[in-house]
């Protein structure tokens, strides 16, 4: 399989790495869009991680080339409506995770899960840690904003989130944390005057996040639509 590459940081190059060791062949490694649209060879797939600020055009080359794109660049996803509704009237394809690792999507489920055990149950405050490295440019990360969006689903006492304090009660309190060299670690706490219960992930590199969008990528070649990890793992 030809992979075309869309973001060589530490990220693009530890995805780079997997493919190769699984058989695959790069077709390109471009870093910025102006890089991008000089690429007129072909390619099976390509894997998204640049900039907030560069992946709508990234995607929209992706969708007219009709190169199945799978994304995982974080801090654009206002737009995220917009880019699917894009991808269908160019018949293309797109997947979208805000984390590619098989683990943390266990860890949403049970995220999940667990705030259906706790709607309606007096006493706990349930908040939000996320801990990076101090050159991710977003915050709160896209993992921590998924993570809500799973708590808000089913913790009726929640109506939105906010970005590390707020008076606002109805608001989920996400923390963000930047420090060296942490890959990124998130936590769910719900606390209580009596107890706490915490649900945590922790990676330990980069590694596992590559060998999820490498998977993806096997996955998605030669597929037309809109997909998520619930696609791909059929949960």
């Amino acid at each position: 399989m030809k992979i075309l590459l869309i973001g060589y940081g530490k990220m693009g190059k530890a995805i780079e790495a997997i493919a190769v060791q699984r058989g695959h062949t790069i077709a390109a490694k471009v870093d910025d869009h102006n890089e991008l649209v000089k690429f007129n060879s072909s390619a099976d797939v390509a894997i998204e991680f640049s900039q907030p600020d560069a992946v709508m055009e990234n995607l929209k080359f992706c969708f007219t080339k009709k190169i199945p794109v799978a994304c995982g660049t974080t801090g654009w996803l206002e737009h995220k409506n917009e880019m699917e509704e894009h991808c269908r009237k160019q018949e293309g394809t797109f997947f979208y995770a805000s984390n590619y690792s098989l683990g943390v999507n266990i860890f949403f489920k049970l995220n999940e899960y667990l705030s259906k055990l706790m709607n309606g149950r007096s006493g706990y405050e349930v908040s939000i840690n996320e801990t990076h490295h101090t050159q991710k440019k977003d915050a709160p990360s896209g993992t921590a904003i998924t993570l809500a969006e799973g708590i808000l689903k089913n913790y009726r006492s929640k109506k939105g989130w906010a970005l590390n304090e707020t008076q606002n009660p109805e608001a989920l309190v996400i923390h963000s944390f930047r420090v060296d060299p942490a890959p990124g670690t998130h936590a769910v706490n719900y606390k209580s005057a009596v107890d706490d219960i915490e649900i945590k992930h922790t990676a330990h590199s980069r590694e596992g996040f590559a060998m999820g969008a490498v998977l993806v990528a096997e996955w998605l070649a030669g597929k037309k639509g809109i997909f998520t990890m619930d696609d791909f793992l059929k949960f």
